[in-house]
């Protein structure tokens, strides 16, 4: 079988087929003769090697593998009309496609959008997140955030904003913490994707080194979510991991007592100048927002 994917025909006619359940009405739907559909379904039958559609005398019904593929073409068929609407149809000067590291689009992005939106009422704005590299990799954007270092994810950037750490419990443990080194009596949650963590946190605070329990985590999200459960004592990233731990109940163990992260937030495009007008008004409007806000990396 061929790895290549199959003709965009082939999976329009599928999707109509499947969705009616019938070769007639999927070809007058597609203005198609029955018998053009029939043949566009076989040809992509064969290019698959497996069979979509159980064929019956008045009907046609999807097989396992029909079923499992509908879906995902769905999804994809609505994408690519999305975004060819967007970027090449007559509304294609006001669609914005933002990338966003998901904590950032939780915890700062949610609170302006509101703003934005009133400003910019004609702007249709496509946000997807995502925290590993490879999650940037994937689709069309204008406009990505991001953390850490901006030059592998493109050519110019703006500074957003930094963080501080500081560690966060449920507050009946956050209570027992009454110094820096009663952190050690309990397991700590480490974000392992970050260079900025409790090693960084616990020398900064001049814990002396001793018998640490470390539990791992993929995300800030996760962290407090397990720190919630009575996992472990996590490190909140402040501002934008407020909104996360508001809503898990926690609170700060050490009043008072945070240190600086050692990487930041940016926007990161290919080219100012090349930025189309939504994409435009969204940077001006983030950077200006942000700096009100008083988060502003510099």
């Amino acid at each position: 079988m061929s790895t290549r994917i199959p003709s965009l025909n082939w999976l329009r006619v599928f999707e109509a087929a499947a969705r009616t359940e019938s070769f007639a009405r999927a070809a007058a739907q597609l203005n198609m003769s029955a018998a053009a559909v029939s043949q566009q379904v076989k040809a992509l039958e064969d290019r698959l090697g497996a069979p979509l559609f159980d064929r019956r005398a008045q009907a046609v019904v999807l097989t396992e593998a029909g079923r499992a593929y509908l879906p995902p073409v769905q999804q994809a068929l609505m994408t690519l009309e999305g975004a060819t609407e967007a970027l090449f149809g007559q509304s294609r000067a006001q669609g914005l496609y933002v990338q966003s590291v998901l904590i950032f689009a939780h915890g700062i992005l949610t609170r302006g959008m509101a703003e934005f939106e009133a400003l910019c009422p004609g702007v249709s704005v496509f946000l997807s997140t995502g925290n590993s590299a490879q999650d940037f990799d994937q689709g069309f954007s204008d406009l990505k955030i991001i953390f850490g270092n901006p030059h592998s994810f493109g050519a110019e950037s703006d500074k957003l904003l930094e963080e501080r750490l500081y560690p966060v419990a449920p507050p009946a443990l956050a209570a027992e913490i009454t110094q820096a080194s009663d952190l050690l009596e309990h397991p700590l949650i480490e974000v392992s994707t970050h260079r900025s963590g409790w090693v960084q946190f616990l020398e900064e605070t001049r814990v002396r080194p001793g018998k640490r329990r470390m539990i791992h985590a993929d995300s800030t999200i996760m962290s407090m979510a397990m720190a919630r459960e009575g996992r472990g004592i996590a490190l909140a990233r402040a501002p934008a991991s407020d909104a996360t731990m508001a809503g898990a109940g926690l609170v700060p163990c050490l009043p008072g007592i945070s240190v600086a992260g050692s990487e930041a937030y940016h926007l990161v495009y290919d080219s100012r100048a090349s930025l189309r007008p939504p994409a435009r008004r969204f940077r001006e409007w983030l950077l200006d927002w942000v700096a009100r806000e008083g988060w502003s990396g510099g």
